[in-house]
This record gives C-alpha cells, sequence and structure tokens, in this order.
C-alpha cells in the first residue's frame, strides 16, 4: 500500500515538502489519543527487544537517525511507529536556514537520498524549551532521545569548540545522550574538524559544558559522542577510537553521508552506504574493543541489514532513508524482528 503511494503520490512532490508533509500527518496522529494508543499497541517493539545501553533501557535497539526531527517537534509520534528511540538535530548553537533550495534529491534507482541542507534548524535554546517541556511529563520522560549537535555555519573554525559547548550546556539537561557532529558534508570545513587536533579540544569542551548543565540541572552524567564520516581512510578511524578512549568518551556513531558520489553536490545516505559503514563499524569495535558504545548507521533497509551492523559490533542501529522508501511501518517491522532474535537466543540459553 505505502509502495503505491509513494510511486504516486510522493515521488512527484518535492522531496523537501513531500517530508514535512508526512512529518506532519505523524505528529497529527501523534495528537489523537484513541489513533495513538491503537499504533502504539499495534507497532512498539516486542519486550525481548529492549536493551540496556548508555545506562538507559532502549525499548528496541533500533532507532531514527539525526536529520529527520531537526527540531525536537515529533519524538512521541516516531516513538509511537516504533523507533525504539529518536536522535534529533543536527542542533547548532544559533538558529539557521541552512543552504538554498533545492537542497535534497531522491536517488530511486538506489533507494537512497542525496542531501545538503546545511543544518537548517531553529537553534540550541529553541530545541531545548521544547525538549524541556517534552520532559516535563513523565510520558515525555519514558522516551529515548539523543540530541546531535553541529557547528553553526558562521562560526569560525578556531571558535568551534565554544560553539559546541554552548548547544551542548543548552540540551544536556534533556538529552539521554550528545552527540558531536564533525562529519556532514553541507558545512563548509567542517569535515576538517575531525582531524585529532581540531577534535580534541572540541570534544573536551562538549564534555565540560555537558558536565557543568547536567550536574546545575540535578542530572547525571550525560554520555557524550562523536558522529564520523565514512569516507575518513582506516587509519583515520583509528585515530578518532583512540581519541575516543584517551577522553573517556561514551562512544561513536558511524557513518554519516558519503561524498564518494558523482551524483552532484551532498551527501549521499540509504544501501550505497552500508559495506562501507560495516567496514567501518567493525574497525571500531575492535579498536575499542567492549567498552565504549558503537551507534551502526547507514544503508539500513531490512531487518538483515540491521542484524548485519549488530555482529559487526554495533551496541545500537539507526536508520533514515529507509523511513522514507519503506513506510511508517518500517520501523516496527525492524524492530520486532530484532526483538525476535532475542527472544530466540534467550530461549536457546
Amino acid at each position: 500500500m505505502y509502495g503505491l503511494l509513494f510511486r504516486l503520490v510522493f515521488v512527484r512532490m518535492d522531496p523537501e515538502r513531500a517530508h514535512h508533509v508526512a512529518f506532519r500527518l505523524i505528529r497529527v496522529a501523534s495528537r489523537v489519543p484513541v489513533l495513538r494508543g491503537v499504533l502504539r499497541s499495534l507497532l512498539a517493539p516486542p519486550p525481548a527487544a529492549a536493551v540496556r545501553v548508555l545506562g538507559r533501557t532502549f525499548p528496541s535497539p533500533f532507532g531514527l537517525a539525526a536529520g529527520f526531527d531537526k527540531n525536537a517537534e515529533g519524538v512521541p509520534g516516531l516513538t509511537m511507529l516504533g523507533f525504539g528511540f529518536v536522535e534529533v538535530g543536527t542542533v547548532t548553537a544559533w538558529p539557521q536556514p541552512g543552504n538554498e533550495r533545492p537542497r535534497l534529491w531522491r536517488v530511486v534507482p538506489d533507494r537512497a537520498l542525496r542531501n545538503r541542507m546545511g543544518f537548517n534548524n531553529e537553534g540550541a535554546v529553541a530545541v531545548a524549551k521544547r525538549l524541556k517541556r517534552l520532559r516535563s511529563t513523565a510520558s515525555g520522560r519514558a522516551l529515548v532521545v539523543g540530541v546531535n549537535i553541529g557547528k553553526t555555519k558562521v562560526t569560525p573554525p578556531e571558535e568551534a569548540a565554544d560553539d559546541y559547548a554552548t548547544s551542548a550546556g543548552h540540551l544536556a539537561p534533556y538529552a539521554d545522550y550528545l552527540v558531536v557532529n564533525v562529519s556532514s558534508p553541507n558545512t563548509p570545513g567542517l569535515r576538517d574538524l575531525q582531524s585529532v587536533d581540531a577534535l580534541r579540544p572540541i570534544l573536551q569542551a562538549a564534555r565540560a559544558a555537558a558536565d557543568e548543565a547536567a550536574s546545575a540541572a540535578g542530572r547525571p552524567r550525560v554520555p557524550l559522542l562523536v558522529k564520523i564520516a565514512p569516507d575518513l581512510a582506516d587509519a583515520d578511524v583509528d585515530a578518532v577510537a583512540d581519541l575516543v578512549a584517551e577522553l573517556g568518551l561514551d562512544g561513536v556513531v558511524a557513518v554519516n553521508t558519503t561524498i564518494a558520489h558523482d551524483l552532484g553536490e551532498g551527501g549521499l545516505s540509504g544501501p550505497p552506504l552500508l559495506d562501507r559503514g560495516l567496514v567501518v563499524v567493525a574497525r571500531l569495535r575492535h579498536r575499542l574493543g567492549a567498552g565504549p558504545v558503537v551507534i551502526g548507521v547507514g544503508g539500513i533497509t531490512s531487518p538483515a541489514d540491521a542484524r548485519a551492523y549488530l555482529a559487526a559490533g554495533a551496541d545500537l542501529v539507526q536508520g533514515y532513508t529507509g523511513f522514507i522508501y519503506e513506510g511508517p511501518f518500517w520501523a516496527s517491522r525492524v524492530g520486532k524482528a530484532l526483538g525476535r532474535d532475542a527472544a530466540t537466543r534467550r530461549a536457546a540459553r
């Protein structure tokens, strides 16, 4: 049914407009109590899918990657559809409109997306206020929410650490974990911050600001992770892993979109990322050992893809592009499959 709707309606719409229409429908559905209850009961991951990671119980290891809900507007609706957790953002210290349109394209033959959005968002203060409202209710506090933070475009590289610290300070009191995003290809110079010398002061500043803000709010320490690109050389992946261990960070999110394509500007997401994503996750797990968390993301379309990331060493997995092509029940299908896997493993013990 969704496939027909996608081919007849959504594929004829501008991709960014289609995103806004679909997201609005999700938010509206989540505000209708009876409909919300029915969808949640039908689509929720089974209890067997739950995992304990980063000091928090995730209803499922499968979550929604950053980029879909940039401003934390629809977390209840997205979890209603079966995502075990939602990573909002990317959020910058100051509001910004992002790059000029068009900035999002479908690559239908590959079931992929290409974007050069440019961190369009309302800024850390506005997103923090929205998350504060969400966390003011018991149901909102029960949801697992990560927050992805990036550098404001107009902030010069030499001031990047302060920019990330500003975002971390505003958002840490309301996040189950924070992700420092230095890997989007759509903010000029951002990926240069993945070099260890540039990355170290950013992570240290974000860590200190998050700790101070969480302590002031009476909250425990908020886990901090870093998100890296698939286009890093293997030696650079190892260097980032070593820095994570050196600084005592909580983990790595791998991977962001790739610029290894000839389709035009922007980063490519979806199935073309799967093979490299698995290689990077396996490399990180080998380098990091059993301690820090690895969140695998990139090219997940089916439960088999999610299983492959978990087998490669990921603790959690995320998707986004598959949501666009597979439809609103996609997260539930993946989460339930992973729950069945977990139940089978437990029964075999």
